[in-house]
């Protein structure tokens, strides 16, 4: 898998996945979004919907993947249901993982999603309240703010820290330097 990647599955929240979305192509980065789904219009959680740039069958799940490539996973539900549900999906975000790939999460996706890599002992991470659980048991440290960055591991709290996530992710992927100059640009400094 060689890119980086927001996957979208009906259920969706849409500020978690369009903030990050704008955000990384304001920092150069030249993300897509895909549908899990059997369509590319996919329906999110508040019944707003958005035309994927991509549909799963179109892109290399099983390509080599670097700490630059990132799989992108926004929560919602059952968004977030869905995408963990997705046993292609989940097959894939295994072996980019292990591959040392980038993965991101926001409010309920670090729990549901994320849940289904192995490997998390000692891993910092947040989510949404009430999804803390599944990574807990993974042996994962649940930090209570808005994103949290362990290694190539990026999660993010809810909807109202989306554009820090997408920032996480932009400093992760870019550094700092550019991150810093898409925040200056949107006035959130």
């Amino acid at each position: 898998m060689k890119g980086v990647y927001i996957f979208l599955a009906e259920g969706f929240e849409p500020v978690e996945a369009l903030a990050p979305l704008d955000v990384l192509r304001r920092g150069g980065i030249p993300v897509k979004t895909v549908s899990i789904g059997p369509e590319r219009t996919v329906t999110s959680a508040h019944g707003i919907p958005v035309v994927a740039d991509l549909g799963i069958g179109e892109i290399d799940l099983y390509g080599e993947a670097s700490a630059r490539d990132a799989m992108i996973f926004p929560g919602g539900m059952p968004g977030a249901l869905n995408l963990s549900r997705c046993k292609v999906l989940t097959h894939s975000l295994k072996a980019h993982f292990a591959q040392g790939g980038t993965v991101a999460a926001i409010c309920a996706a670090p729990g549901l999603v994320l849940s289904t890599l192995d490997g998390l002992e000692g891993v910092d991470f947040t989510c949404y309240d009430g999804f803390e659980d599944y990574l807990i048991a993974k042996g994962a440290n649940h930090i209570p703010e808005g994103c949290v960055t362990d290694g190539n591991i990026i999660t993010g709290r809810g909807p109202g820290y989306a554009v820090e996530f997408g920032l996480a992710i932009l400093s992760h992927l870019k550094g700092e330097a550019v991150a810093e100059e898409v925040r200056s640009g949107m006035f959130l400094n």
